[in-house]
């Protein structure tokens, strides 16, 4: 009796061995185990949304070829196209000029009305303009020079020929390479006469970026601005909360007057753009508009978090999210950028390779020659449509 008692409980010690060990048991159905360290089971469900994404990019992703400025030109394409069918008429120029600076070109020579609101602006727009000159048609333009767009696709009801640096879908005026690509752009103590000379930039930017490589670059996020609108606050708060992590913090602007306006901190130092390469995550917040900083992170040859992709310039839409940058949505929490810093800091590998590609996409197709190209290219399509005898304005002065 001991003896059978010896056995059922032998029996039992090793039925519940085998079956904790994976094997199959009476009336069970067998499977195969499960692999532990298979790729799929390596990460979170967090992080295999984040690698789809990337993957996904990737096999969607088309480069464009190097011919002239042929990655840009579809954006001057779909802005012009609503006058493709009409043309361009003189009662359209007329309606336009409320909503920026008139210029005329008459006999390759070019005009302007007598007062331009930043006249950096009209400098560094002319700048582009005037070596196109031997080559133009007669032609009328209205170039904004603010900051914010001017023709609403659901206000604007006529169609209005306005140029302007950015703008978002939700409006129909004609993209152009900002004046900040010469001169005019903001001012700050680093930049006191405004942050210009992008072919100067390149060259800074991108040699800084070679004396502090990848391996070498603090991985952390960082940021530095004014705090133009509330959607910087996340970021900044989570700074505060985890200093190895992010760097953020507001520094003045002309608007300051107490730390209530850098979110109840003294403001920080301004830091140049070169130093920015010293950080392994940039993050771009868009400004009033569209932010001028956002081409030169690139060249730091860090990872890009771009938050946000309603603001527009021409060369945006051949930057593509996943590819060249990180997407970041408006007003994300200081838990999903937490998150989201923390898989690419985690992940060396997708991080370093997408800011790889985004460096290489800014230096070899957002060239000087790519800027003026566009304008060239840009100035030709809209001479096509003009559909009116252009006539010289006496009010416009040379320039």
């Amino acid at each position: 009796m001991d003896l059978l008692k010896t056995l059922v409980i032998f029996s039992t010690i090793v039925f519940a061995q085998a079956t904790d060990d994976g094997m199959c048991v009476a009336k069970e159905k067998c499977t195969e185990p499960v692999d532990e360290s298979s790729e799929a089971s390596r990460y979170t469900a967090e992080d295999n949304v984040y690698f789809y994404k990337i993957d996904t990019a990737l096999d969607e992703y088309v480069p464009c070829n190097d011919t002239g400025c042929s990655c840009h030109t579809g954006v001057l394409k779909k802005d012009l196209k609503p006058f493709k069918a009409d043309g361009i008429t003189k009662e359209m120029i007329e309606r336009a000029k409320q909503y920026g600076t008139h210029y005329q070109v008459i006999d390759h020579k070019l005009y302007r009305q007598t007062e331009c609101m930043f006249p950096a602006r009209c400098s560094g727009i002319e700048h582009f303009v005037k070596p196109l000159l031997p080559k133009l048609p007669d032609m009328d333009l209205i170039i904004n020079c603010r900051d914010w767009p001017q023709v609403h696709r659901h206000w604007n009801k006529e169609k209005t020929p306005v140029f302007s640096f950015s703008k978002t879908d939700e409006y129909l005026d004609i993209m152009y390479p900002a004046w900040a690509f010469w001169e005019g752009g903001p001012a700050i103590s680093l930049y006191p006469t405004g942050l210009g000379r992008w072919d100067q930039h390149r060259e800074s930017i991108s040699q800084a970026a070679e004396r502090v490589p990848w391996k070498n670059k603090k991985p952390m996020a960082f940021f530095r601005g004014s705090r133009t609108s509330d959607e910087r606050d996340a970021l900044v708060l989570l700074s505060r909360e985890q200093p190895s992590l992010v760097d953020a913090q507001y520094t003045k602007n002309q608007a300051w007057k107490s730390p209530q306006d850098t979110l109840n901190a003294e403001p920080a130092s301004e830091v140049s753009l070169e130093d920015h390469c010293r950080y392994r995550f940039l993050f771009n917040f868009r400004g009033v508009a569209a932010s001028f900083r956002f081409k030169h992170l690139f060249l730091c040859r860090s990872l890009v978090f771009h938050v946000g992709d309603e603001w527009l310039e021409f060369y945006y839409p051949s930057l593509k999210p996943w590819v060249h940058y990180v997407p970041v949505p408006v007003r994300s929490s200081q838990a999903k950028l937490e998150a989201l810093i923390r898989f690419f800091r985690d992940h060396d590998d997708e991080a370093n390779a997408i800011a790889e590609r985004g460096f290489r996409q800014v230096w070899q197709h957002l060239r000087m020659k790519d800027v003026k190209c566009y304008w060239k290219k840009l100035l030709h399509e809209y001479g096509k449509l003009i559909r009116y005898s252009v006539e010289r304005d006496r009010k416009l002065i040379e320039v």
